[in-house]
């Protein structure tokens, strides 16, 4: 069974910078795409970023592109989501995902972690 554990949020001002981390583990890891969501009180879960199986390629959404970069490290089964020039409307919890499939535009995530609190202050 494949379980994902996130790591790195945490509290910053506007304009800082926080690295997530999602430790997988239970499934060949380079076969699946890998995506990060998020989630604020009251709303839907939403994309952010995805990355395909062999790391070559990424979707971002149009909120998060050109400050948020996906990347992945298949020797050490690890996605990550660097987040740069933080605005206070990034606050929500942040999820890491796998797809089944291993394209970076899969619209298919059937695996969550349980979370890690983004909070940015203005």
């Amino acid at each position: 069974q494949v379980q994902l554990v996130e790591s790195g949020g945490g509290l910053v001002q506007a304009g800082g910078s926080l690295r997530l981390s999602c430790a997988a583990s239970g499934h060949t890891f380079s076969s699946h795409g890998m995506g990060w969501f998020r989630q604020v009180p009251g709303k839907e879960r939403e994309f952010v970023a995805g990355i395909s199986g062999s790391g070559d390629s990424t979707r971002y959404d149009g909120s998060v592109k050109d400050r948020f970069t996906i990347s992945r490290d298949n020797a050490k089964n690890t996605v990550y989501l660097e987040m740069n020039s933080l605005k206070p409307e990034d606050t929500a919890v942040y999820y890491c995902a796998a797809s089944p499939f291993s394209s970076a535009n899969s619209r298919v995530y059937d695996t969550f972690g349980q979370g890690t609190q983004v909070t940015v202050s203005s």
